[in-house]
């Protein structure tokens, strides 16, 4: 099991997760976990339409196929990020209010908690890595000073992951609170 390479995925994961929250400006990983209903078919919004941030306040979605588009508006009206899709017959427009204090501070919470996901994540592979190593110690593999070595450099770079992803998180609060 390669410790390193797992972790590492798992801060990818929480970053996407983080990524799918809302700050004052318009961005397209806003849309990322949309899916529409096409033709009876669960699809990621992304195989459908073009999405581009034109400025900083809108959202621009350019479908492929124009019979797509009132699917697309409700799957955007019917998702729990709260913005309202407008349909200019070529193009779906979504505008980016602003956010209010109280709002901020939700989505604050949803960033520690997407961290603390993250965190468990990384707890869960320090723990099997530490278990395998036990295992490995008991059948004679490894020496009791070579199992607590390996023990040891499980723990810091479980700790390197863990302040790699305190940093995530306070950069995504400090984006969110930007006003």
């Amino acid at each position: 099991m390669d410790l390193v390479a797992s972790m590492r995925k798992s801060l990818e994961a929480t970053q996407r997760n983080f990524n799918t929250i809302r700050t004052g400006r318009a961005n397209t990983s806003l849309l990322d976990k949309i899916v529409v209903e096409y033709y009876g078919a669960d699809t990621p919004l992304k195989s459908l339409a073009t999405v581009s941030a034109p400025d900083a306040q809108t959202i621009q979605i350019q479908p492929f196929d124009m019979s797509a588009m009132a699917m697309i508006e409700k799957a955007i009206a019917t998702s729990d990020l709260g913005l309202t899709p407008n349909n200019d017959g070529k193009l779906i427009r979504i505008n980016i209010p602003p956010l209010t204090e109280e709002r901020r501070k939700e989505l604050c919470k949803l960033a520690s908690k997407y961290a603390e996901e993250g965190k468990v994540a990384l707890r869960n592979l320090r723990r099997d890595a530490i278990d395998q190593i036990k295992k490995q110690e008991k059948e004679g593999e490894l020496s009791e000073d070579l199992s607590r070595d390996e023990q040891d450099k499980v723990q810091k770079q479980t700790d390197k992951s863990i302040a790699e992803l305190e940093k995530l998180l306070a950069d995504k609060e400090a984006d969110i609170l930007k006003v």
